[in-house]
């Protein structure tokens, strides 16, 4: 559900004076997000915070002006999984930020969190909640007007439902971030040009991330 990011874009920021710009879901960004009894809607802290929709071409600014972006590929379908889907990476079919990062010869940094999964439970997931008529009905209807960020060629992620899951606190509980080794882009056209090479460093980086990303 995205608990770890806001300690972890608060320590790049205050560790490193390093504002890492998040790539989030467009509806988040609506106006029908803003809370009348707040002075600040969540869509103005995303911005605060350098937040931007997760679209290509707001990927394409923020690697065009060199800047540090935090991209979650699976988006919403891997950030509310499915009961039994703890740590379970979920990512598109194509290669798609590895091209674009070679486009710009940026540097890929691999890194997988750990905590989530253990300070919360599940009650209730997207199955059971479409088992609940009620429930059912607000949730396809709100997948109807919802902005739909991918199409059904990109695999497993397309079926990104939007729903909150019904969730436990389970206390106490800690966030662990582990970052694996940069991987330099530039200079290395041939996967910008190549779709097998693109492929290749793709699937390398979801191994890695899988790995770095199971539960102790």
């Amino acid at each position: 559900m995205g608990f770890e990011l806001y300690s972890l874009v608060e320590e790049f920021l205050r560790e490193k004076n390093v504002l890492v710009r998040g790539v989030a879901h467009p509806e988040l960004f609506m106006g029908s997000m803003e809370s009348p009894t707040s002075e600040f809607s969540l869509p103005d802290w995303l911005k605060v915070f350098g937040a931007v929709p997760v679209t290509a071409s707001s990927l394409y600014k923020l690697l065009a002006t060199n800047s540090h972006a935090l991209l979650y590929p699976g988006g919403s379908r891997e950030a509310l999984h499915y009961k039994g889907e703890e740590y379970k990476v979920i990512w598109p079919d194509q290669p798609e930020f590895v091209r674009m990062a070679a486009r710009f010869g940026a540097t890929i940094v691999p890194f997988g969190a750990i905590g989530e999964d253990d300070i919360v439970e599940y009650v209730l997931d997207y199955n059971d909640m479409m088992k609940i008529p009620f429930l059912n009905d607000y949730i396809r209807e709100l997948t109807q007007k919802t902005i739909r960020v991918r199409d059904s060629g990109s695999g497993e992620v397309a079926n990104d439902q939007l729903f909150l899951p019904g969730i436990l606190p389970k206390v106490p509980g800690r966030m662990y971030y582990l970052f694996g080794k940069p991987i330099e882009i530039r200079g290395r056209e041939e996967i910008l040009m190549d779709k097998k090479n693109a492929s290749e460093l793709y699937f390398q980086i979801k191994s890695e991330v899988e790995q770095m990303s199971r539960s102790p």
